[in-house]
């Protein structure tokens, strides 16, 4: 019996998606819960799993793209463990035919029963040519064998003639890319042996075809995130209002506490919790910012959802840390650590995206000195952090250096005004500068 593979429903407002890649081959045995590929969407990239043990029979190709519930694969039940056992012991068996062929050839004796020094003789002298003699295949590569490739791998493999079994792919888990099928054609038969000098130098780096563009298709997130970005710049009014922050306070608590908390809580205590205690204490102060626009009507919210960029190789996501006036500094940390992991690993959740009232963007870590974020449309603003620096300030008359940070408060002008936008950007500017004023909420 076999039981067909689909396209899991991601949730209603997602009807199609890229299969970025398969985790597994055709033919491979795969188990039950076992991930066997990947759906790239408009808004997350995830796994999927086999629901059933057995041998997959793949239908669909990887880069292709796929609708909801489209059968992609078939996962044949009657190929059980038993038979992946007996495959097992084949190769088992083989393997020992091979160490006892090795003991005969180090005997003297060949399977025909010549005797090496025979078998040596029929063998043409080195510096005679020897034909064309294939480049001997990687370990774990069979020839002709059925690699799971992208459709643009597999027209260059058909277009070069390459022998995909002498190749090392550069991909996850050892997959085949194109550019890994044009890199060996360019090379040549002769250059895909094994390095014979190891002193030669290596060969510059061509690109395909010496072209100088490269085109890659964009992927349904980043197409997501481009709509979304001319979207909010169409139709919110933006501004953009700059403070400063001294951040001695916050580096000194840290400083002071941070053995401690690692201690009893198994986290760094990091600047991204200060940030979200403090922005939530403006929120609560400025309650405009906390609303957004339903047609005619202002939606004033009472709950503080936070969202925080989370970079990705995919694109931009933005989970949300849900009810963070409850949270402990400890328990913010946690689920950002959390929400980061699953969205690098492609295992967030539709749900753990949606419902956010601000967003917190930190471009600081990667050395951003200051920006002009774009809200994540419909929330009314996003906070953007950056890069900490010492630079002179006055401080009660003098000039000293202190570590310095640039808060750039971005917000739609069509619900929020100047003196309200001001007004909570200083209220996130005296939480992190004076951190006792989130105890007592002043």
């Amino acid at each position: 019996m076999a039981t067909e593979v689909k396209i899991p429903a991601m949730g209603e407002s997602i009807s199609s998606g890229i299969l970025a890649q398969w985790l597994v081959k055709d033919g491979d045995y795969v188990e039950k819960d076992q991930p066997i590929f990947e759906l790239e969407t408009d808004k997350i990239t995830s796994e999927a799993n086999a629901e059933v043990s057995g041998r997959i029979s793949i239908k669909v190709q990887a880069d292709e793209e796929v609708e909801i519930g489209q059968v992609v694969a078939e996962i044949d039940e009657s190929a059980s463990a038993g038979k992946k056992k007996e495959k097992s012991e084949s190769a088992e068996d083989g393997s020992k035919a091979d160490e006892a062929s090795r003991s005969e050839a180090s005997s003297g004796k060949t399977d025909h029963g010549e005797s090496a020094e025979q078998a040596a003789e029929a063998e043409p002298e080195p510096n005679e040519p020897a034909g064309d003699t294939p480049a001997p295949l990687l370990p774990g590569r069979e020839p002709t064998a059925h690699y799971a490739l992208s459709p643009a791998a597999r027209k260059a493999a058909e277009e070069t003639g390459v022998d995909l079994g002498r190749i090392e792919g550069s991909g996850k888990d050892g997959r085949i890319t194109k550019d890994d099928i044009l890199k060996v054609a360019e090379r040549g038969p002769s250059e895909s042996r094994e390095e014979s000098a190891e002193d030669s130098p290596p060969a510059p780096a061509r690109r395909a075809e010496d072209s100088r563009e490269t085109r890659k298709k964009m992927s349904p997130l980043r197409r997501k995130i481009a709509e979304r970005l001319v979207a909010a710049t169409q139709e919110a009014a933006l501004l953009t209002t700059f403070n400063e922050v001294d951040m001695s306070a916050v580096m000194q608590l840290r400083k002071q506490h941070q053995d401690k908390f690692v201690e009893r809580y198994g986290i760094k205590l990091g600047f991204m919790s200060f940030f979200t205690k403090a922005v939530v204490h403006a929120l609560q102060a400025v309650p405009a910012v906390n609303a957004r626009i339903e047609g005619n009507e202002i939606v004033t919210q009472h709950f503080y959802d936070i969202g925080v960029a989370v970079g990705t190789d995919k694109g931009l996501m933005v989970p949300v840390i849900r009810d963070c006036e409850r949270k402990s500094f400890a328990e913010i940390e946690q689920d950002i650590l959390d929400y980061a992991k699953a969205a690098r690993e492609g295992k967030i959740a539709i749900s753990d995206l949606e419902g956010g009232v601000f967003t917190i963007s930190n471009g600081g870590i990667y050395g951003s000195m200051l920006s002009t974020p774009i809200i994540n449309y419909p929330q009314p603003a996003i906070l953007g952090l950056h890069n900490i620096q010492q630079r002179p300030v006055v401080v009660d008359g003098q000039i000293v250096a202190r570590p310095m940070m640039y808060l750039a408060l971005s917000y739609d002008h069509r619900l929020i005004d100047g003196k309200e936008a001001v007004t909570f950007l200083l209220k996130v500017k005296e939480a992190i500068e004076d951190p006792s004023r989130l105890l007592f909420g002043v």
